[in-house]
């Protein structure tokens, strides 16, 4: 298939910011193309043909794809109308290095499941081992699915330089790409180095939050988009603006899912995470707030990665009662309230103003 850029023209006729479910099926329908692109491509030169297979099956078993559309939202914010192939794909990229990231992700954790599938690195264990030993097929896994999540990295990179952007755009949007790459990358070794960590500092959640998540899976992607249809610094500030506390209140939300969510709600095992003692501002403010009864306890049993579910929901019962879970409500709240209003002082097209509200509802206030 043949892309060439669209860039916004005064003559082009404007349309409405694209739905969620369209932004979904047209972001799908790319990454499905690249992947059967490189299965075909394995075939016939004798590779490996599951690397595409396993990536393929671990992006379809779910995901809201928000960065895809935050990156289309950005494009309309900034002006852009027609027909937005180019963005489309610039979006599918983002959410093939979203794989790479999550791949990596569980690797690190050890987790067995996301999104109610088996993960990447425990899929393949299970394929390779007819003929290992269960250790040797377990760091099989784990190998190859840090290979796949480099397959993915790579890929995410070729859809982007493939687009079909002018060479003026693609020069401006690359910087500000490599920009998000290494601050998720910052704030996942900040999330490493932190958990299981006897020193639980809000301040350090923060900061975890805000490069993990608040630029990586908000900010950026919205400037991406707005940079492609030409936005200049006064609309990226105010889109900082609107994304910064939308992101803090989109991980504190997380937060509160994986403590005391199900695991159809948190998307895993809601016991992984208590056992990983990650750093969190919901477990700094229980500590905060404890009793030293209380708190010695909390310590006890957060990061214990024998953690039974006795355990945990005495653990659940602790964030409960130092009114941790209250205080991170209340600064959900406050930060939606405070992203929201952010919107009224942008200038933006209103198709495009009513997905980002509409948008900021289903991060800030979802159940799952």
């Amino acid at each position: 298939m043949t892309i060439t850029e669209t860039p916004p023209s005064a003559s082009a006729p404007k349309t409405a910011a694209c739905s969620c479910d369209q932004v979904r099926a047209r972001v799908d329908n790319e990454i499905e193309e690249l992947l059967a692109a490189k299965a075909r491509i394995a075939d016939l030169e004798g590779m490996p043909y599951e690397v595409a297979d396993a990536l393929r099956v671990f992006l379809a078993a779910g995901g809201k794809r928000i960065r895809p559309q935050l990156c289309v939202l950005g494009w309309h914010a900034g002006g852009g109308h027609g027909h937005p192939d180019t963005v489309i794909r610039v979006a599918a990229s983002l959410e093939i290095f979203h794989a790479f990231a999550l791949i990596r992700d569980d690797v690190m954790d050890n987790s067995d499941t996301r999104g109610g599938q088996p993960t990447v690195h425990r899929a393949l264990a299970a394929g390779h081992a007819m003929w290992r030993t269960p250790r040797a097929a377990r760091r099989l896994g784990e190998a190859g699915a840090i290979l796949v999540g480099d397959f993915a990295l790579a890929w995410a990179a070729e859809l982007l330089h493939s687009a079909g952007l002018s060479s003026a755009r693609l020069q401006k949007v690359l910087p500000l790409v490599d920009t998000m790459r290494s601050e998720v990358l910052y704030g996942q070794y900040l999330d490493v180095t932190g958990t299981a960590s006897p020193h639980h500092s809000l301040e350090r959640a923060f900061r975890i939050i805000r490069y993990k998540t608040a630029k990586y899976t908000v900010e950026r992607p919205l400037h991406i988009g707005a940079l492609l249809a030409g936005a200049d610094g006064p609309l990226l500030d105010g889109l900082s603006a609107f994304a910064l506390p939308l992101g803090e209140a989109f991980q504190l939300r997380d937060d509160l899912l994986v403590a005391f969510g199900s695991p159809q709600q948190a998307g895993k095992p809601a016991i992984d995470d208590l056992r990983e003692g990650k750093p969190t501002v919901l477990f700094a403010l229980a500590l905060q707030h404890a009793q030293p009864s209380q708190a010695r306890r909390l310590r006890f049993l957060y990061g214990d990665p024998q953690l039974d579910e006795d355990g945990a929901a005495e653990l659940r019962g602790l964030l409960t009662a130092t009114g941790a879970g209250r205080e991170v409500e209340r600064m959900i709240t406050a930060r939606y309230e405070q992203a929201t209003a952010e919107l009224d002082s942008l200038s933006v097209p209103a198709g495009a103003m009513r997905r980002l509200r509409e948008l900021a509802g289903q991060v800030a206030l979802r159940t799952a």
